[in-house]
């Protein structure tokens, strides 16, 4: 039996490796049963919209640029209707009606938005 060092992520080890003899037949090691997968968890529910006197708040999901507005203040939205494009990382990103309501602010076209600032306000 040969004795090693081993040096791994800068911690050494030592190791002790057997000889094979050329004529052996080794039968595989037996192979340790897979972990079981867990049991996927319960996804925890989305917060409902910021609700306020003047309605749901819509905040931006991440810094960008607004490239389209879809809706203007005073038109009638439903939950899931595609509010504005926001541009960010070279990507178009949609931002979504959290609610059915009225637009009763709505960001411009072309604003530089960062992560949370306030976009829309939905009645």
């Amino acid at each position: 039996m040969k004795k090693y060092i081993v040096t791994v992520n800068g911690t050494k080890y030592e190791v002790a490796v057997e000889e094979a003899d050329p004529n052996a037949v080794y039968a595989p090691a037996p192979k340790a049963e897979a972990p079981k997968a867990e049991a996927p968890k319960a996804e925890a529910p989305k917060a409902a919209p910021a609700v306020s006197g003047e309605g749901a708040k819509v905040n931006a999901p991440l810094p960008g640029n607004i490239l389209k507005v879809n809706f203007a203040v005073g038109d009638a939205v439903k939950k899931g209707d595609v509010l504005c494009i926001l541009e960010a990382m070279k990507m178009e990103n949609e931002v979504l009606a959290p609610c059915d309501g009225t637009v009763k602010s709505a960001a411009a076209k072309g604003a530089t938005v960062n992560t949370g600032d306030l976009i829309f306000v939905i009645g």
